[in-house]
């Protein structure tokens, strides 16, 4: 990094950070319906090399697209202005401004190995990335919850996608060997162990490399639909019905959003059930909560895809103790936990259907969970 981005612009940079993707083993779609969530950061990361300028400017480069260094005036910096990959470090640095920071601009290199479009917040990570070493260059001293929220804040005023806070708060506040237990009403996370080799299990990540794009209006209309049902109802939000509403829910509700509600609430009772078995350490437990999120993501939510669903049929007729798509749906990704004995099998069957059925070969990688965003230089 410090060699690239001197290469670049001339000079050393003064701060290395790193932010990691994440995956969410179950509570999907809750975070922006005041629920709870339960991701974990994974070993791929987004680096941003960073050095502070004077002038107002930021100057962008990314190891990741073809081109000139983008350069920008902070005083222009509103949204809608930048298009392109680059509306998500601009983001950050205009929900800074926006926020009352006393910053300046800055010469930003970025490189990243968390794929793409595969449901695993490559915008988070790049977000986090970029706040924490804004963050650090200006001496800001925010907190990483607060550095999290700014950075949901560029995501949805900035780049126009109405994610809630779920992401960026597992890039920024996770740890190792744990899972990060989100109230995002209350704006609280705990920490639960969660350290699948300690059990002889594995958690794969199954990249359909089936792109999805969260800016195109199908996540949109989703929270549109849970804000209306929760409008409807006369609740603050869908975190409020309980399974007991549910029979009230289907009476009072339009029919295309009692699947929406019905979702919501059956997805924060598997973050729960999630919990209770990780505190006990059944960790193998969590296996059939994510096929049950599984089905409700595709059958409630409507959010899977064929190659989604013949990676969970496949790993499951092979042994898996489950799976699920996780990320904002469309595609993406696939978690699958099983026995470490069983992973090999279940990755060449997966492949192998994927070829039977025509579709390009899925990337597969097993993930053990990380810490959140630091300085690494």
């Amino acid at each position: 990094m410090k060699e690239v981005f001197r290469r670049i612009y001339g000079t050393d940079p003064e701060v290395v950070w790193a932010a990691p993707g994440r995956v969410n083993l179950i509570g999907e779609h809750t975070d922006y319906n005041d629920g709870f969530a339960l991701p974990i950061a994974i070993p791929r990361h987004t680096l941003v090399a960073a050095r502070h300028r004077q002038d107002g400017r930021l100057r962008l480069h990314s190891a990741q697209v073809d081109g000139p260094v983008i350069d920008l005036d902070l005083a222009r910096l509103t949204p809608g202005a930048v298009t392109t990959w680059a509306a998500y470090p601009a983001g950050v640095v205009w929900a800074l401004l926006e926020d009352g920071q006393r910053i300046g601009g800055a010469d930003l290199h970025i490189d990243s190995t968390v794929p793409t479009g595969a449901g695993l917040s490559s915008s988070a990570a790049l977000e986090c990335a970029v706040a924490f070493a804004y963050n650090d260059l200006y001496g800001l001293g925010l907190s990483a919850p607060a550095l999290a929220l700014l950075a949901q804040r560029a995501e949805n005023g900035f780049a126009g996608v109405p994610c809630g806070a779920m992401d960026q708060l597992a890039s920024a506040c996770c740890n190792e060997a744990a899972a990060l237990h989100l109230d995002i009403r209350a704006g609280a996370h705990e920490q639960v162990p969660f350290d699948p080799q300690a059990h002889g299990l594995s958690l794969l990540v199954v990249d359909t490399r089936v792109k999805h794009d969260l800016g195109d209006g199908a996540y949109a209309a989703l929270r549109s639909g849970c804000e209306e049902a929760a409008r409807r109802l006369g609740l603050a939000a869908l975190r409020d019905l309980t399974p007991a509403d549910l029979p009230r829910v289907a009476e009072d509700l339009p029919a295309p959003l009692v699947p929406l509600a019905r979702h919501v609430v059956t997805e924060n009772g598997r973050v729960a059930e999630a919990v209770s078995h990780l505190r006990a350490g059944h960790v193998a437990a969590l296996g059939p909560i994510l096929t049950e999120g599984h089905a409700s993501l595709r059958d409630d939510f409507r959010i899977s895809c064929a190659e989604s669903d013949l990676v969970v049929d496949t790993a499951l007729a092979h042994g898996a103790l489950g799976a699920r798509m996780t990320g904002g749906g469309f595609g993406g990704s696939v978690i699958v936990l099983a026995e470490e004995g069983r992973l090999e099998a279940i990755r060449s069957a997966v492949t192998a259907a994927f070829r039977a059925a025509g579709y390009q070969d899925p990337h597969l990688f097993p993930v053990s969970p990380a810490a959140g965003a630091r300085r690494i230089a």
